[in-house]
Protein backbone atom coordinates (compact mmCIF):
# COMPACT_ATOMS: atom_id res chain seq x y z
CA UNK A 1 0.00 0.00 0.00
CA UNK A 2 1.40 3.39 -0.39
CA UNK A 3 1.70 6.07 1.98
CA UNK A 4 -1.83 8.21 1.00
CA UNK A 5 -3.34 4.44 0.99
CA UNK A 6 -2.77 3.87 4.58
CA UNK A 7 -3.04 7.59 5.72
CA UNK A 8 -6.72 7.12 3.87
CA UNK A 9 -7.61 3.61 5.67
CA UNK A 10 -6.90 5.12 9.20
CA UNK A 11 -8.75 8.08 8.66
CA UNK A 12 -11.32 5.94 7.64
CA UNK A 13 -10.76 3.35 10.73
CA UNK A 14 -11.04 6.80 13.33
CA UNK A 15 -14.11 8.33 11.78
CA UNK A 16 -15.61 4.51 12.09
CA UNK A 17 -14.25 5.16 16.06
CA UNK A 18 -16.05 8.22 16.40
CA UNK A 19 -19.23 7.06 14.73
CA UNK A 20 -19.30 3.73 17.00
CA UNK A 21 -19.19 1.77 13.46
CA UNK A 22 -18.41 -1.60 14.33
CA UNK A 23 -18.97 -3.02 10.76
CA UNK A 24 -16.88 -0.13 9.54
CA UNK A 25 -14.27 -0.70 11.25
CA UNK A 26 -14.68 -4.63 11.00
CA UNK A 27 -14.16 -4.11 7.23
CA UNK A 28 -10.98 -2.56 7.60
CA UNK A 29 -9.44 -5.81 8.93
CA UNK A 30 -8.31 -9.01 6.67
CA UNK A 31 -10.65 -11.71 7.03
CA UNK A 32 -7.73 -13.63 8.82
CA UNK A 33 -6.57 -10.10 10.69
CA UNK A 34 -5.56 -10.23 14.04
CA UNK A 35 -5.70 -7.87 17.00
CA UNK A 36 -3.99 -8.03 20.33
CA UNK A 37 -5.21 -5.79 23.28
CA UNK A 38 -4.83 -5.94 27.24
CA UNK A 39 -9.01 -5.91 27.35
CA UNK A 40 -9.06 -9.48 24.94
CA UNK A 41 -5.70 -10.31 24.61
CA UNK A 42 -4.86 -11.78 20.83
CA UNK A 43 -8.18 -12.49 18.40
CA UNK A 44 -7.77 -13.67 14.72
CA UNK A 45 -10.56 -13.23 12.49
CA UNK A 46 -13.32 -10.36 11.74
CA UNK A 47 -16.09 -11.91 13.60
CA UNK A 48 -13.70 -12.05 16.80
CA UNK A 49 -12.29 -8.22 15.78
CA UNK A 50 -15.70 -6.76 15.88
CA UNK A 51 -16.36 -8.74 19.26
CA UNK A 52 -14.16 -6.26 20.57
CA UNK A 53 -14.82 -3.07 18.91
CA UNK A 54 -19.00 -4.57 20.05
CA UNK A 55 -17.75 -4.97 23.93
CA UNK A 56 -15.77 -1.23 23.56
CA UNK A 57 -18.52 0.50 22.87
CA UNK A 58 -21.23 -1.41 25.08
CA UNK A 59 -18.83 -0.33 27.32
CA UNK A 60 -18.60 3.24 26.69
CA UNK A 61 -21.28 4.12 24.36
CA UNK A 62 -19.53 8.11 23.95
CA UNK A 63 -16.26 6.71 23.13
CA UNK A 64 -14.54 9.07 21.15
CA UNK A 65 -10.67 8.72 19.56
CA UNK A 66 -8.54 11.98 19.11
CA UNK A 67 -6.26 10.82 16.66
CA UNK A 68 -2.94 12.07 16.53
CA UNK A 69 0.83 11.78 15.40
CA UNK A 70 0.45 9.10 12.09
CA UNK A 71 4.35 7.31 11.32
CA UNK A 72 4.28 4.97 8.19
CA UNK A 73 7.02 2.80 7.24
CA UNK A 74 6.35 0.72 3.70
CA UNK A 75 3.54 -1.47 4.92
CA UNK A 76 3.30 -0.77 8.99
CA UNK A 77 1.97 2.48 10.77
CA UNK A 78 1.76 3.67 14.13
CA UNK A 79 -0.69 6.08 15.34
CA UNK A 80 -0.84 8.21 18.38
CA UNK A 81 -4.24 9.06 19.83
CA UNK A 82 -5.78 9.65 23.15
CA UNK A 83 -9.38 8.06 23.61
CA UNK A 84 -11.86 8.95 26.46
CA UNK A 85 -15.55 8.05 27.25
CA UNK A 86 -17.66 7.21 30.13
CA UNK A 87 -18.55 3.66 31.39
CA UNK A 88 -21.99 3.90 31.54
CA UNK A 89 -22.44 0.23 30.02
CA UNK A 90 -20.10 -1.66 32.26
CA UNK A 91 -16.66 -2.55 31.39
CA UNK A 92 -15.81 -6.27 31.62
CA UNK A 93 -18.69 -7.56 33.59
CA UNK A 94 -18.30 -5.17 36.62
CA UNK A 95 -21.88 -2.74 36.64
CA UNK A 96 -21.40 0.85 35.19
CA UNK A 97 -19.54 3.04 37.16
CA UNK A 98 -20.91 6.35 35.49
CA UNK A 99 -16.94 7.45 35.39
CA UNK A 100 -15.30 9.22 32.67
CA UNK A 101 -11.71 8.34 31.47
CA UNK A 102 -8.77 9.92 29.18
CA UNK A 103 -5.88 7.88 28.41
CA UNK A 104 -2.85 8.17 25.75
CA UNK A 105 -3.17 5.12 23.50
CA UNK A 106 -0.86 3.74 20.52
CA UNK A 107 -1.56 1.66 17.42
CA UNK A 108 0.74 -0.59 15.74
CA UNK A 109 -0.86 -1.59 12.38
CA UNK A 110 0.63 -4.18 9.40
CA UNK A 111 -1.08 -3.56 5.85
CA UNK A 112 -1.61 -6.54 3.50
CA UNK A 113 -3.81 -6.27 0.11
CA UNK A 114 -5.14 -2.69 1.36
CA UNK A 115 -6.55 -3.85 4.82
CA UNK A 116 -5.43 -4.29 8.41
CA UNK A 117 -3.22 -7.30 8.83
CA UNK A 118 -2.44 -7.06 12.37
CA UNK A 119 -3.36 -4.46 14.74
CA UNK A 120 -1.89 -4.13 18.48
CA UNK A 121 -3.84 -1.14 20.71
CA UNK A 122 -1.32 -0.15 23.59
CA UNK A 123 -2.85 1.52 26.69
CA UNK A 124 -2.30 1.95 30.35
CA UNK A 125 -4.84 -1.03 31.38
CA UNK A 126 -4.38 -0.27 34.83
CA UNK A 127 -5.17 3.50 34.09
CA UNK A 128 -8.20 2.67 32.50
CA UNK A 129 -9.54 0.68 35.82
CA UNK A 130 -8.56 3.20 38.05
CA UNK A 131 -10.36 6.23 36.45
CA UNK A 132 -13.48 4.38 36.22
CA UNK A 133 -13.84 3.33 39.51
CA UNK A 134 -13.30 -0.37 39.18
CA UNK A 135 -9.46 -0.36 40.79
CA UNK A 136 -8.33 1.61 43.84
CA UNK A 137 -4.98 3.48 43.73
CA UNK A 138 -2.99 3.88 47.18
CA UNK A 139 -1.89 6.89 47.58
CA UNK A 140 1.82 7.35 47.55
Amino acid sequence: MTRAEITTLVGRRDTAINRRDVSALTALHADDGVVESAMAGTVEGRGAIGDIYRAWFTAFPDAAMQPGDLVIDGDRAVQFGTITGTDTGGFMGVPATSKSFKMPVVFFFTFHDGEIAYARHLYDFTGLLVQIGVLKAKPA
